[in-house]
């Protein structure tokens, strides 16, 4: 029997699916664009490599072929039936940078009626349920290019084996908002922050000195034993459950000291029990407030 993995993109139009097809066809995929959902389940039972290699295919589906939650889930859940390793990636972005997409390409929206906010807001409404199926949300709205596919070679470059999950962990400051992707979320901010520190406000949480005022002390001990509990309970029943990916933030005031500290804890941690764990900081370039 043919090994087969199937990947199944969709999400809010100009948030980036075509870049996304084109990546995934980099990395060894065969990719199908528009694909109505109805025929997901006959072009994978269709596909097939010399020798009995694994099959990656991937299929774009999405407004133009009319897509629905009900089609879309009774698609997936009759190849997980079949035993077909399938992932549903959702690209999205916000609003605003949807908006300035389009005006920039000129490109028309594919939904056909109203003022191109009315259309990306019906479409949003439509893709709710969707997205919630999801198991890779990928949000463009601060990613060039080179960080999308970068961001999409660590997902789909090499296949992992059957029910292992990846781990992301991200750190962040509340003071520029929650990110938009998000499963689990811990805020440190009642940690000892290394800001009200004058030779240790100008590093990060990279940093020995700061790492060590961070962590060194019982509440850092005590919160990451337990927060490392929580999650060896959870990720195999997660894996149970067919999720493969799994999205963690750890939130301070400003991103830079205390969550890039704890983030990377966390991801040691992860590490050492053998989860595929990526650490990343989205703020911690920003300012100077832990």
């Amino acid at each position: 029997m043919i090994d087969t993995r199937a990947v199944i993109v969709t999400g809010m139009s100009g948030a980036g699916r075509s870049q996304a097809a084109k990546v995934l066809e980099d990395v060894g995929y065969f990719v199908v664009d528009n694909l109505p959902t109805a025929l997901i389940g006959e072009v994978v039972d269709r596909a097939g490599t010399p020798e009995g290699k694994q099959a990656k295919l991937a299929v774009v589906v999405d407004t133009r072929g009319g897509v629905t939650f009900e089609d879309l889930d009774l698609a997936v859940r009759g190849l997980l039936g079949r035993g077909v390793r399938t992932t549903v990636l959702f690209m999205d972005a916000d609003d605003e940078t949807l908006i300035r997409r389009f005006e920039e390409t000129r490109r028309t929206h594919p939904v056909p009626h109203g003022s191109l906010s009315e259309r990306i807001a019906y479409e949003r409404e439509a893709f709710q349920d969707i997205r919630g199926m999801a198991d890779i949300i990928i949000d463009t709205t601060r990613l060039n290019v080179h960080e999308l596919r970068k961001r999409l070679e660590e997902a789909f470059a090499e296949a992992l084996p059957e029910r292992q999950m990846r781990i992301d962990v991200t750190s962040f400051g509340f003071k520029r908002g929650v990110p938009s992707v998000m499963d689990l979320l811990f805020d440190v901010r009642f940690l000892p922050n290394p800001h009200w520190v004058r030779e240790l406000r100008p590093l990060t949480g990279l940093d020995g000195p700061v790492r060590a005022h961070v962590l060194d002390s019982d509440d850092a001990r005590l919160f990451i034993e337990k927060v490392i509990d929580l999650l060896t309970f959870l990720v195999p029943r997660y894996e149970a459950e067919g999720k493969a990916y799994l999205t963690i933030g750890v939130g301070c005031t400003g991103g830079r000291h205390r969550s890039v500290a704890v983030a990377e804890e966390i991801g040691r941690r992860l590490r050492d029990q053998g989860i595929d764990v990526t650490v990343r900081h989205r703020d911690r370039s920003f300012g100077t407030t832990g």
